[in-house]
């Protein structure tokens, strides 16, 4: 498992890696310095207020899907029928819930124009994560990988014209950011509905009430958890747009140095995606998955450190190098954000272990916590920091959940990870803090000495044996050897 996991890791990060940054530098990052701060804050909030709800959409069947099919591949074909008619009754439910609340926030008309194609792009992003997860539950990584970045691919190319193809009589409109995602959704889901069709036995679409209501009693942990971590990772910006007078503008300023931050996560969702049927399979079967654990937190712990050091240590440039406007203020923020991604990471290993596991109850009673400490903390903090409150106040969230995670995750497996691993993880991060702090004094643009810095930190993971080249090697020539 340890071999498919690597082996499949790195195929999904490779295609991810050709997709994603461009996405988000190219294209995410031009759209906003084109329309601006403020008009780049107008659908920032818009946006995420379309994700608190997102849960309506899902209430939790995507991630107990997942889990199911992979333990037991033959009922595909009885839930695909079933769970699709229940999802588009949900995707109205979402619809009206989202809107409602908008117009009772005196949301203006334009708002619920754009938050009106927000929502219906939810409900196909949400579509398309059911869709995968039966695609990864049938263990079918590669397939799951190439539609993983297909959407991507699709926005860049339409976005790509809209900004640079000389085709429009007018400058670029957030709006039609907006309809490109619309598109891009809909061949992705498109797609992904053939591909899971192909493999089941039968399809017709139907509702049982029964088999319904059963559905959802099963799903509601993973509802309730997915709606509590929406609120804490989200609500952040909403706050920041509807508590201060000027908050556009600084959900617009959150917005930059949130972005890098927000795309690291893509990558850290990888890992999840891989390891939940993974794990799933493997506790159904009663194997050890402390092997598995000890090389997920590694493999996420090496890039991300060395990373997120960087981020910090280079802060202002590389907010200099992405925004032409509020540099100095989103700089210190991006720092905080970042740094709380280290911690971010590690639940998408330990809370993935304890879904898979079925630990609901305990991953919901972190999750209500973290909401409650970020919504008091940021009532009190982003009055009187701003942007720069909510940063910390995230970074505090997000340090304790995962804290908590790991904890409860070793208490159940009883984890153990050999005590030369730890240590060389302590040395690895000690390490990539000393080298980042010296190759701020090298005689050279900061870009290179950014560069030297990563490489060093490379160099030092396989010094520490914590990334065994030879391993991985030999693992691609068995992988190419088997198929």
């Amino acid at each position: 498992m340890k071999r498919k996991f690597i082996v499949n890791l790195i195929l999904l990060i490779t295609l991810n890696l050709l997709v994603k940054p461009f996405w988000v530098f190219g294209i995410d990052r031009t759209v906003q310095n084109v329309v601006g701060a403020e008009q780049y804050g107008f659908y920032f909030a818009l946006f995420n207020f379309s994700l608190i709800l997102n849960i309506l959409l899902d209430l939790g069947i995507t991630n107990y899907n997942n889990r199911n099919i992979s333990q037991n591949e033959e009922q595909l074909s009885f839930w695909f029928s079933n769970i699709l008619s229940v999802r588009l009754i949900l995707g109205v439910i979402y619809f009206v819930a989202s809107i409602s609340i908008a117009w009772l926030c005196n949301y203006s008309a334009a708002q619920l124009k754009m938050l009106m194609f927000l929502t219906f792009n939810q409900f196909l992003s949400a579509l398309i994560l059911y869709l995968r997860s039966n695609i990864a539950g049938l263990q079918m990584f590669k397939t799951d990988s190439i539609l993983s970045v297909l959407d991507r691919v699709v926005m860049i190319i339409i976005c790509g014209l809209l900004l640079w193809g000389n085709i429009a009589n007018r400058p670029f409109q957030i709006e039609w950011f907006v309809y490109s995602q619309t598109a891009s959704y809909l061949l992705t889901a498109a797609v992904a509905f053939v591909l899971v069709l192909i493999h089941s036995d039968k399809f017709k679409l139907q509702f049982s009430t029964k088999i319904s209501a059963e559905l959802l009693r099963r799903s509601f942990p993973f509802a309730l958890l997915t709606l509590l971590m929406s609120l804490y990772n989200r609500i952040d910006s909403v706050m920041l747009e509807r508590l201060l007078p000027d908050g556009g503008v600084q959900a617009g300023i959150y917005a930059q140095a949130y972005r890098i931050s927000d795309a690291c996560c893509m990558f850290a969702m990888l890992f999840a995606n891989l390891l939940l049927p993974m794990f799933s399979r493997m506790i159904k079967q009663k194997e050890n998955v402390a092997g598995l654990v000890r090389i997920a937190t590694v493999l996420m712990l090496v890039p991300v450190l060395a990373g997120a050091t960087m981020c910090v240590i280079y802060r202002k440039p590389i907010m200099g190098l992405l925004y032409y406007c509020h540099v100095g203020e989103s700089a210190p923020i991006f720092a905080m954000l970042i740094s709380g991604f280290v911690f971010i990471s590690l639940t998408y290993i330990y809370g993935t272990l304890l879904t898979a596991n079925g630990s609901l109850r305990k991953l919901n009673i972190i999750a209500f916590g973290g909401m409650v400490f970020n919504v008091v903390a940021n009532l009190i903090v982003i009055p009187r920091y701003q942007a720069m409150g909510a940063a910390v106040v995230s970074l505090a969230t997000q340090s304790l959940t995962a804290i908590v995670q790991i904890i409860v995750a070793f208490s159940i497996f009883d984890l153990k990870f050999k005590g030369q691993t730890q240590l060389m993880l302590v040395l690895y991060a000690v390490g990539v803090v000393v080298i980042g702090l010296l190759t701020r004094y090298l005689p050279c643009n900061w870009f290179i000495s950014a560069l030297v810095m990563i490489t060093l930190s490379g160099v030092l993971a396989i010094a520490l044996k914590l990334i065994r080249v030879g391993d991985f090697i030999g693992l691609l020539n068995k992988s190419k050897s088997n198929s």
